[in-house]
């Protein structure tokens, strides 16, 4: 079976994470589409088994956690007239945790805004931390007892509600696309006692941006969405890998990874290469 040389697999791999589309890739690049989509499932798989094995006793201070909102295959308003729709079409939330000094993304998951993926994906943050951290979420109800379940009263909790009226003047087509105005805020502190001045979800949110802007499959208003929701699983752990790892933080001047400790140099798509390689070889 042919293979793509090193060299190939970093100039692929580099697009990707750049924000590239499959079939732009196939352009720019001259590999088939089927072998693009076969090396971001390696790349997806290796990458998955790093973060859960070097994502590990973050010694972080707050936390920050939000979800943001992507589609399969198509939206959920259109699964009725979907014709052959596969599994796990329609929307897909995806749980960010941000450390807000380092920047790192601490955990992921990719599933549906309900109190199961809620209570999974806490679980899987209190894992990865090394210690009492204070944390704040959006006002989705599912976090509360996710929280109580996955930390206990080892917690500093705190939610931020947002309050949003109208979109100002906009009238007409342009009302569709612009966002309402936030005419307020809340913090409700709920367990344990967290800091007021502290209490903040704006570097996750900065973080979903760089998400979009990183990842085509999470981009507004395209066409370059996931097709199978295997490929955005692993497209979201390239990701999470290379902004860890690889990617410098204009915020700490370095990747998160160093920022956070976790590592003592900065990355290079090379690297992801590497880890792909001795997965490969350790599969038989």
């Amino acid at each position: 079976m042919n293979r793509l040389s090193s060299e190939k697999r970093r100039q692929i791999l580099h697009l990707m994470v750049e924000g590239n589309t499959v079939n732009g890739i196939e352009r720019l690049t001259g590999a088939s589409k089927h072998t693009i989509l076969r090396l971001l499932e390696l790349a997806g798989t290796a990458c998955m088994a790093h973060h859960d094995r070097a994502v590990r006793g973050v010694k972080a201070q707050r936390v920050e956690c939000d979800e943001i909102w992507s589609f399969n295959y198509c939206k959920r308003a259109a699964l009725k007239t979907a014709k052959a729709a596969p599994a796990g079409a329609g929307d897909v939330w995806t749980w960010t945790a941000i450390d807000a000094d380092s920047k790192l993304l601490v955990s992921y998951l990719l599933g549906n805004r309900d109190a199961d993926a809620a209570f999974d994906f806490m679980s899987d943050v209190a894992d990865r931390l090394a210690n009492r951290v204070q944390l704040t979420t959006d006002g989705h109800t599912a976090y509360l007892s996710a929280v109580l379940g996955a930390f206990g009263i080892d917690v500093d909790y705190a939610q931020l509600v947002k309050h949003y009226g109208e979109s100002g003047n906009a009238a007409g087509p342009e009302r569709k696309y612009s966002p309402g105005i936030c005419t307020g805020i809340s913090k409700r502190r709920l367990v344990g006692q967290p800091l007021k001045a502290f209490v903040s979800t704006s570097y996750v949110e900065k973080h979903n941006q760089t998400m979009r802007q990183h990842m085509k499959r999470y981009a507004r208003l395209t066409a370059a969405h996931s097709k199978k929701l295997e490929n955005l699983v692993h497209s979201m752990a390239l990701y999470a890998t290379w902004y860890n790892f690889s990617r410098i933080n204009s915020a700490v001047r370095m990747s998160p990874a160093m920022a956070c400790g976790l590592e003592r140099r900065l990355w290079d798509i090379g690297d992801i290469v590497k880890l792909i390689e001795a997965w490969e070889a350790q599969t038989p």
